[in-house]
């Protein structure tokens, strides 16, 4: 069996009008989304084995915050600029190219790429990831045979679940 964490970015600034989209950092409630979603995720199954993260600074900005809210694990990523996108079709053609031999991975991203990947692959019907969530797809097969309806969605956490339990 393979298994597919998807984590969306955190909630990022638009403070500085200046910065690309590609360089916007995480804000307050990015940040604060980390510290409540990384034991969540980490109890949800995920074991951070193969993270690769987009290019983009709030991506990238939310598995460091992730991981620093996880001392215990080594958690380490590769930057991939091709998840650096907001293309369904691309997410497909990233998967699909990975090696056989992993069986678990984990994608930091970006919608409408990675609510409509996980719809279309599980044949949910989630309306939007929110920023700094995550879901767990489980499928059998390789990865070269990722398609519609192949996969079942596991797990899905949103922050706003958890938000009540830890007030600043």
């Amino acid at each position: 069996m393979k298994k597919i964490h998807l984590i969306r970015h955190g909630k990022s600034s638009w403070k500085d009008g200046s910065l690309s989209d590609h360089d916007r950092p995480l804000n307050k409630r990015g940040v604060k989304s980390c510290r409540i979603m990384a034991p969540h995720i980490q109890q949800a199954g995920c074991t951070f084995q193969h993270v690769y993260c987009s290019t983009a600074v709030r991506a990238e900005s939310t598995i460091e915050h992730i991981s620093l809210c996880l001392p215990g694990m080594d958690i380490h990523w590769q930057r991939d600029p091709a998840l650096y996108t907001f293309s369904t079709h691309a997410l497909f053609s990233w998967f699909r190219q990975l090696d056989e031999a992993l069986t678990e991975v984990v994608v930091i991203g970006h919608n409408p790429a990675l609510t409509d990947f996980c719809n279309q692959v599980s044949m949910s019907d989630i309306e939007n990831l929110p920023t700094c969530s995550y879901a767990q797809l489980h499928f059998d097969g390789s990865w070269k045979d990722l398609s519609t309806n192949s996969v079942e969605l596991v797990c899905l956490l949103k922050p706003k679940q958890f938000r009540t339990l830890d007030q600043p």
